[in-house]
């Protein structure tokens, strides 16, 4: 099976090259980074639970989480200003394109009811942004003892131009697109 990385390089680029008419390779949409995050929820205040979440998102993603405090206080969501509501990797390189290979080729093929990723999950910028509902989908998480099961978001960033670009762009890459 070929890498995500070669696949980019030896399909991808003369693609879109051909179809969308770029003068230099370097001008073809790249993936630039994935950001993954989870926010802790009603789990905030149990060490335990959120130790979990740690683990196991640094690893699906291969490193270390950073915690995300809150801007400021609202009162209704009973948090304060600098209280650490999320963890969340940024992936870039070599590590980037494996999480995207396991991802779309280990991951996304066995969510429950999953019929492909819908097109309006693709913004104006050309950026994917994916709700995973459970971790233990990723083939790291088998054999882990898993007590509970969380969430995580996977915003993948392109330098891609228009959401055309963009989608021609994860098609070719292999993510399953509805169409």
């Amino acid at each position: 099976m070929i890498s995500m990385k070669e696949k980019y390089n030896n399909e991808v680029v003369p693609k879109m090259t051909k179809e969308f008419g770029y003068k230099s390779p370097m001008a073809v949409p790249r993936v630039l980074k994935v950001v993954v995050n989870s926010g802790t929820g009603k789990n905030r205040d149990k060490k335990d639970a959120i130790e979990i979440v740690i683990k196991h998102l640094a690893l699906i993603t291969g490193q270390k989480t950073s915690p995300r405090p809150t801007k400021k206080a609202i009162a209704s969501f009973k948090t304060r200003e600098g209280m650490v509501i999320g963890y969340m990797a940024t992936l870039r390189g070599q590590r980037m394109y494996d999480f995207l290979d396991r991802m779309v080729n280990l991951a996304i093929p066995r969510m429950r009811d999953f019929r492909g990723i819908p097109l309006r999950s693709i913004d104006q910028g050309g950026n994917l942004s994916l709700g995973m509902r459970e971790h233990i989908v990723f083939p790291e998480m088998i054999g882990e003892d898993v007590r509970s099961i969380f969430g995580f978001e996977v915003t993948v960033v392109t330098s891609a131009k228009s959401k055309k670009e963009a989608a021609e762009l994860f098609r070719l890459l292999g993510f399953p697109l509805q169409r």
